[in-house]
């Protein structure tokens, strides 16, 4: 993925829940970063599964 394809986006969350996260993050191998990937790519797949594929248009800033 090549810098121009990466969204920083900042995530304001309790601290308690972090680290709980964190720690389940830790136990399947991954950072906590990586583990927030693979949630959001599996809503993503389950939503698109039940209703239809998201289709964004790449020429226009979809935020």
């Amino acid at each position: 993925m090549s810098n121009e394809n990466i969204l920083r986006y900042t995530l304001r969350v309790s601290r308690n829940l972090f680290k709980k996260f964190k720690y389940v993050a830790e136990y399947n191998g991954r950072s906590a970063n990586k583990e927030i990937e693979q949630l959001m790519k599996l809503k993503v797949k389950e939503f698109e599964k039940e209703y239809s594929k998201i289709n964004l248009n790449e020429n226009k800033d979809n935020d």
